[in-house]
């Protein structure tokens, strides 16, 4: 092919101008449709100072590009939750349920009722599983004893000692004539390689990866991962947590990179709402609607807790878990226990964090001290000053790492499932969580977060201040790169 020597005269004129017009196309997507005005002032720096990187940059990782449709999702859903809504909760009635100290959540059951769609259910009993010591055995023998109908959502399914576990029962349950879906992300399957869906396929287990996309269109989608981890068994028993599939949460068997986690076991009107997330999301990636009673069964109460399921995602539900940890950070009065994995707040959540301390309330947050992602954990330390400042007090709690995620307020409401406090479980991933409202189950939580507490070592402001420049220097540059990590 012979260019025209015009166009090879001035070739770098035309790409400098090829430049400008996308670091302006970039610069006014960023500054017009990103809500975070930190985030927009980084992307149009990048676009700027990049010249056509910056650009292609802000196109693959910057651009929302998740636009699940309404009459997709919810559509067909009405006969999925009405069972459980006609268990719904009302605001007077559930504070009536709470001890005399803590009926101002009451105030955090109104908010939500606002800003979830699904309603509060009584009769739920939620049982915590710590490490995969507890978790593993109880989803095996679940999936085991299935009769019905068995809907597994994981981000990462490894294909390893315990991968091999679960493919084994699931291809059981196939060849009892149980209905059986098992939904991967797409990224989440490839953290071991060869993949578990080819054990799967051969297993003739029915199996999807969600946005499962040709290369090059994966690029633009690859930041936005479904993290959801929801088991579902006869539409009856249910688990949800921060736990995926993966031989490190074995912990007994002394794996070679052990990782603490924590995960829960749902009965009663609940379950309905993990099935129903997890069929949005097999609707979604395969086009198929699970429906009827081997899906659905109608659901008795079967314990105290009030519960509610908390889907949360790029799309329609975006936003809703934000919302829900501004407002029990603002209902606290006694005392607020968080711990996360990945600690990355943004400024609405130090200033909630450090009002709830300034009022009175103890604040405890309790995060690793080894993280598995070293630029997350120097990015973290850099926030640390701005909580403990205000007198939150922050804990680190010695290897195995432990990817634990729980909030506990006021000993009372509790938040479990499977977000961090980071950008990423905030803003671009799919999650999926429940509240819960019961002395008893708090008190359960409180244990075992004391027993983490028991073990950890506190810091307190100066040591963070005494810090040498150059761990300043690597920390501040790591939060720099906050919004994407």
């Amino acid at each position: 092919m012979h260019w025209p020597a015009e166009f090879l005269r001035y070739w770098h004129y035309f790409a400098a101008a090829g430049a400008l017009i996308l670091s302006i196309l970039a610069s006014a997507h960023a500054v017009i449709y990103k809500r975070d005005p930190r985030s927009a002032a980084l992307w149009v720096g990048i676009a700027w100072m990049l010249p056509w990187g910056g650009a292609l940059l802000y196109y693959i990782l910057g651009v929302n590009r998740i636009r699940r449709s309404a009459v997709l999702l919810r559509g067909d859903r009405a006969p999925f939750t009405g069972p459980a809504d006609a268990a719904k909760t009302e605001p007077h009635l559930s504070t009536d349920r709470l001890p005399p100290t803590a009926r101002h959540l009451g105030a955090l059951v109104r908010a939500m009722d606002h800003v979830v769609s699904r309603p509060l259910l009584d009769g739920n009993r939620l049982t915590p599983l710590v490490d995969g010591d507890a978790a593993y055995p109880a989803m095996l023998e679940a999936i085991k004893a299935a009769q019905q109908s068995v809907a597994l959502s994981t981000y990462i399914f490894d294909r390893d000692d315990a991968g091999r576990v679960f493919v084994e029962a699931l291809a059981a349950a196939v060849r009892r004539g149980v209905e059986v879906r098992v939904l991967i992300d797409a990224m989440g399957a490839r953290y071991s390689w060869p993949s578990i869906t080819s054990l799967l396929r051969r297993a003739g287990v029915p199996h999807a990866r969600f946005l499962r996309l040709f290369p090059f269109t994966r690029l633009v989608t690859m930041n936005l991962c479904n993290h959801r981890k929801i088991l579902v068994v006869d539409g009856r028993i249910g688990f949800t947590g921060g736990m995926n599939i993966r031989a490190g949460h074995w912990m007994n068997r002394r794996p070679t990179d052990p990782v603490q986690d924590l995960h829960f076991q749902m009965e009663g009107p609940v379950v309905a709402q993990l099935q129903e997330v997890f069929a949005d999301d097999w609707q979604f990636t395969t086009g198929e609607a699970l429906r009827g009673e081997r899906w659905f069964p109608p659901l008795t109460p079967v314990g105290p807790v009030l519960a509610r399921g908390i889907a949360a995602g790029p799309d329609e539900d975006f936003d809703q878990l934000r919302w829900m940890l501004l407002s029990a950070l603002a209902v606290a009065r006694h005392s607020i226990r968080v711990a996360t994995p990945y600690f990355l707040p943004e400024p609405a959540f130090i200033s909630a964090l450090n009002v709830a301390a300034l009022r009175g309330v103890t604040v405890d947050l309790l995060l690793p001290e080894r993280n598995n992602l070293p630029l997350v954990h120097w990015a973290s330390r850099a926030h640390w000053w701005q909580v403990l400042e205000r007198g939150c007090r922050l804990w680190l709690s010695p290897p195995p790492f432990d990817h634990s995620k729980l909030v506990v307020v006021d000993d009372c409401w509790a938040l479990v499932g499977s977000a961090n406090w980071d950008p990423r479980s905030l803003r671009l991933n799919f999650e999926f969580n429940v509240e819960g409202y019961d002395p008893a189950l708090a008190q359960q939580l409180i244990a075992i977060f004391t027993a983490k507490l028991d073990r950890a070592r506190r810091i307190i402001l100066a040591e963070v201040d005494a810090r040498g420049l150059p761990a300043r220097l690597r920390d501040g540059v790591a939060r720099l790169f906050t919004p994407f990590l």
